[in-house]
């Protein structure tokens, strides 16, 4: 792609999601959210493959409908309580089309079909974009909004995020599903402490988007998609197979790893709460999505793939991709946990 178009695309994008961060009146942060869709259409079709085209058309038509339904139940909410203040939300049929056209935005389950077959239609640059930088807009003004919603809604759309984005990554063989399907069960935690901590919310989606993009820059730096081509990895750069592994057990959440931190604390939020059952429906749904990740972890350690690569030596192969975002998001992805004690004096 020229570097004009993309610099130009990359700023829309930036100013979409600013511009979303930035309003109080409701037609800003759709016009916001509209540029940040028109913004990654052109990057995610660059490839003119049929899939990413697939792919595009699907996110097009998903985010034009959650837009429109945004922009309906605002100007209902205007027309009932006579002003476009986004924290003055009165009306609750409007409130709750938002916060349905929001969970659309940012694939929450049950709006969530989307998510995983777009994902799978994209390069994994794009892919990267998509799960962390196009669900910041959306979940601000979830944020923004939160004390106007339902808290039952709330509490019914994150147990069941949790739950579907654990099932349905079990039986993935595309490492994009399972990265969707990953995305799904984060937002789920994020979106089930919304209403009695928002500053966990935030921490939690700060961790997720670290661990994300040292997923995925990763899974770029090897060139694999597949679960089978990750059992290839090993021979190729042992040191980067064993933090790729440590990344995936720190989405799991698992401690010492930087991922263990926002769901500890969200745990203990719906316990200090008086919500001890669903404090451990989210505990057991953290373990079905740890099952995919050990999958994988598995099959990139302890497994030898019987495929056979006709390509050049694939360890004599240069790459041209940066390593230092890979190296710092790998880092924090992997070592934040001591800083607990700070994080727990700045959100009390």
């Amino acid at each position: 792609m020229n570097p004009y178009v993309l610099a130009t695309l990359l700023s829309s994008l930036g100013l979409g999601t600013t511009l979303t961060f930035a309003s109080s009146h409701w037609l800003l942060p759709w016009m916001g959210l509209e540029i940040n869709t028109l913004a990654i259409v052109p990057l995610m079709a660059q490839h003119h493959h049929p899939r990413a085209v697939e792919a595009t058309t699907k996110y097009f038509l998903t985010q034009a409908t959650a837009a429109a339904v945004i922009l309906f139940a605002s100007t209902t909410n205007a027309w009932i309580t006579g002003e476009w203040n986004m924290t003055n939300m009165s009306d609750s049929t409007a409130t709750t089309m938002i916060l349905a056209a929001l969970a659309l935005k940012i694939g929450l389950a049950p709006m969530h079909f989307w998510m995983p077959e777009v994902l799978q239609g994209l390069d994994l640059l794009t892919g990267l974009i998509l799960s962390t930088w196009q669900k910041l807009a959306p979940l601000t003004l979830i944020i923004q909004t939160a004390q106007a919603f339902d808290p039952f809604l709330l509490t019914a759309l994150g147990l069941m995020s949790t739950l579907i984005g654990g099932w349905g990554g079990l039986n993935q063989t595309q490492l994009r599903k399972i990265l969707a399907y990953s995305s799904i069960a984060h937002m789920g935690w994020m979106i089930i402490v919304l209403q009695y901590a928002p500053q966990l919310t935030l921490l939690a989606l700060l961790m997720y988007v670290l661990m994300t993009s040292a997923a995925f820059l990763t899974l770029k730096l090897v060139f694999t998609t597949k679960v089978n081509t990750l059992a290839t990895i090993w021979s190729k750069s042992p040191i980067l197979t064993t933090t790729a592994a440590l990344v995936l057990l720190s989405l799991g959440g698992l401690p010492p790893l930087t991922g263990f931190m926002p769901k500890w604390f969200i745990l203990q939020e719906l316990a200090k709460q008086g919500l001890p059952l669903t404090a451990t429906v989210m505990a057991l749904a953290a373990l079905i999505s740890l099952y995919f990740y050990l999958r994988l972890c598995y099959t990139m350690t302890l497994t030898i793939s019987p495929n056979i690569t006709t390509s050049v030596t694939p360890w004599r192969t240069q790459t041209t991709q940066a390593s230092l975002p890979l190296a710092l998001s790998t880092v924090m992805a992997l070592g934040l946990l001591p800083i607990t004690p700070a994080m727990i004096m700045l959100i009390s």
